[in-house]
Formats: structure tokens, C-alpha cells, sequence
């Protein structure tokens, strides 16, 4: 089943775990499952307009979802959404 990696920041939302499994065909369903799993969740990587926010990095198997299909990208059972928020600095 696909599974979420779950950063550091956000584990307070994910009541400390570092990975949560979900069943769903497509990330966006998958998003949807960790957001019932784990209330909180679809606010911090979704935008107002239900995409991707700009300072949250998602990754399907080491590949940005922003450079693919997005959130429509079809999951399979070995699967792996990585959450990578964005740091700034200089």
C-alpha cells in the first residue's frame, strides 16, 4: 500500500509517526485519506485552489509530482509520497 513520509515539522499532525500508509488510486485521494487520518494535513500541503503550495515540496518515488501528472499522478502499492517542506536562507 502507498505510504506517506512524514517530515519532521509535521509529525505534531501525524501524532508522531514518520510514515502512515493510505489506500488510494491517486495522490490527490491520497492526501484526502491522510487528511481523515490525520485532520490538518490538507491545509498545509494544498493551497486555496486545492494544488500544491508553493513552499511544500511532494515526491512520488524521488520525483517532484509538480514535473509529472501532479495531483492526479496514479499510485501504486509500493508507492512512496514523500512531504519535503521548502527551506530558505541565505
Amino acid at each position: 500500500m502507498p505510504q506517506f513520509r512524514i517530515p519532521g515539522p509535521l509529525r505534531t499532525l501525524s501524532g508522531g509517526e514518520s510514515v502512515v500508509p493510505v489506500v488510494a488510486g491517486d495522490l490527490r485521494s491520497a492526501i484526502d485519506q491522510l487528511d481523515s487520518k490525520f485532520p490538518g494535513f490538507k491545509g498545509r500541503l494544498l493551497d486555496d485552489e486545492g494544488e500544491p503550495r508553493q513552499f511544500v515540496n511532494l515526491f512520488l518515488n524521488d520525483e517532484d509530482v509538480r514535473l509529472g501528472e501532479g495531483l492526479d499522478s496514479k499510485l501504486a502499492d509500493s508507492d512512496e509520497i514523500a512531504i519535503v517542506p521548502a527551506v530558505a536562507g541565505g
